[in-house]
């Protein structure tokens, strides 16, 4: 396989592995060194990614063991958390405030869901993967996902309902 049939199977995923990476690692330059290291990985070993039925599932597998692996490390006290700014043209600056409000109040629900609930909704939610391509990423049955995604949709629901009804009552 030479550079450029690479790039062509590769590239298509390469943003939904940076997202993975940064919702499990949070940091942006951690989540880039991982996907660098990703395509690293999968270049070394280009003669054998003829054999997998689905590079895609199996690289995002790779990318959330290799996250994995980097918080368990030493290293990982050194990660800082970042989070990104969605960024809307012609809204106003209110609006936007809110926006990023609802954004972040999302994100920090999602990361305190147990691991499983939180890569399961990365995949389904934001990533947009299938029921069959999730089950294999993670190695569990299809009704242990959707009642894993539904809780985490739940308890993310009950939250937000939560705080925006504080104090109204």
């Amino acid at each position: 396989m030479n550079q450029s049939d690479f790039l062509k199977v590769v590239l298509p995923f390469k943003d939904k592995v940076f997202r993975l990476a940064k919702r499990l690692l949070v940091s942006t330059e951690e989540a880039e060194d991982a996907t660098q290291e990703l395509f690293f990985k999968l270049w070394r070993s280009k003669e054998k990614i003829a054999d997998y039925k689905n590079v895609e599932a199996f690289a995002m597998t790779m990318t959330k063991n290799y996250c994995y692996d980097r918080l368990k490390s030493k290293q990982a006290s050194n990660l800082t958390l970042v989070h990104s700014n969605y960024k809307e043209k012609e809204t106003s600056l209110d609006k936007k405030l809110e926006y990023q409000d609802s954004v972040n109040q999302v994100h920090q629900l999602i990361e305190k869901l147990p691991e499983q609930q939180k890569i399961i909704i990365q995949l389904r939610d934001i990533e947009q993967y299938d029921f069959d391509e999730i089950c294999k990423m993670v190695d569990m049955k299809p009704t242990a996902v959707r009642v894993a995604l539904s809780r985490a949709r739940k308890t993310i629901r009950e939250e937000l309902i939560k705080k925006h009804n504080y104090g109204v009552s």
